[in-house]
């Protein structure tokens, strides 16, 4: 099994924290959600690890450790940000993105050809009438953005887990507690719960149509839970329309963080499907 190293690094200008795992084969680069970090990706890199298989997690700008957003429309800076990713890896990178970054990955692979292939889970930018809408009328979000008294870290925290298991498992008494731990742990204080809410809302109008899914030609495979109450599984049939070949594989019962939920099942996918993205590209 490959040992997991921590470290900050820097891309496009934006210095950000990288979970890495050396290993075989072209790397697969794990883009995490809206409000996540890349510690999402933790059992992930878990078996990843164990196959030994390349990979790295990176922080976007904005979230999780990494240096915050400047001013301005939010995608193009995570564009340039994965651009810079991906030239750093080389070619052959398989992309893997959940939510935001499931977007930002079908996103890169429209402009980038080179790429062994994208696994877009849940993508954000295609059914998503519910999104910020479930975020903001969460009673523990809303409390803490709205109280005028301070509170203390732990109970913001605890508000910040709630909301978590809530909004983005079907089964979270199935999930190991330190995932919600580690999440909540990026947002200590009421300030940081604020600016989140206020990076969503500025977020949302890019998300109404980020896609030009006709420019891309290579391999792409759409993963959903058939309970994601986030961005509901119907999306998917606009990708399969319009990205020949691609294709959709529906997780029964699970919600919007398979990687979470599916510990087992998810990693296998990626690996099966980073073994063909190869094959595809080579022939």
């Amino acid at each position: 099994m490959q040992p997991l190293f921590e470290h900050e690094t820097e891309f496009a200008g934006r210095r950000t924290r990288v979970l890495e795992l050396e290993g075989h084969g072209p790397p697969i680069v794990l883009v995490h959600g809206w409000s996540d970090s890349a510690d999402t990706w933790r059992h992930t890199l878990d078996s990843l690890g164990r196959a030994n298989r390349a990979a790295i997690a990176v922080d976007l700008p904005g979230y999780g450790k990494a240096e915050p957003l400047e001013d301005g429309e939010i995608l193009p800076q995570i564009d340039s940000f994965l651009d810079a990713v991906a030239k750093s890896v080389g070619p052959g990178a398989v992309f893997v993105g959940n939510s935001l970054g499931g977007c930002a990955t079908m996103r890169l692979a429209e402009r980038n050809s080179r790429l062994g292939g994208v696994v877009a889970v849940a993508p954000a930018g295609l059914d998503m009438p519910r999104w910020f809408s479930i975020v903001q009328r969460d009673r523990g979000l809303k409390r803490i953005a709205s109280l005028p008294i301070p509170l203390p870290p732990g109970t913001i925290r605890a508000g910040v887990e709630r909301a978590y298991s809530a909004l983005a498992f079907a089964k979270p008494g199935s999930v190991d507690p330190e995932v919600f731990r580690a999440f909540s742990r990026h947002f200590p204080d009421r300030k940081s719960v604020v600016a989140l809410l206020e990076n969503g809302r500025r977020l949302l109008p890019e998300l109404s149509d980020p896609f030009q899914l006709t420019r891309i030609k290579i391999p792409l495979l759409l993963v959903w839970g058939t309970a994601d109450r986030m961005v509901y599984p119907t999306g998917a049939e606009r990708v399969l329309d319009s990205v020949p070949g691609s294709q959709l594989i529906l997780l029964e019962g699970c919600g919007h963080s398979p990687q979470i939920e599916e510990p087992r099942k998810f990693p296998e996918m990626l690996l099966n499907f980073a073994g063909a993205g190869r094959s595809l590209q080579a022939a």
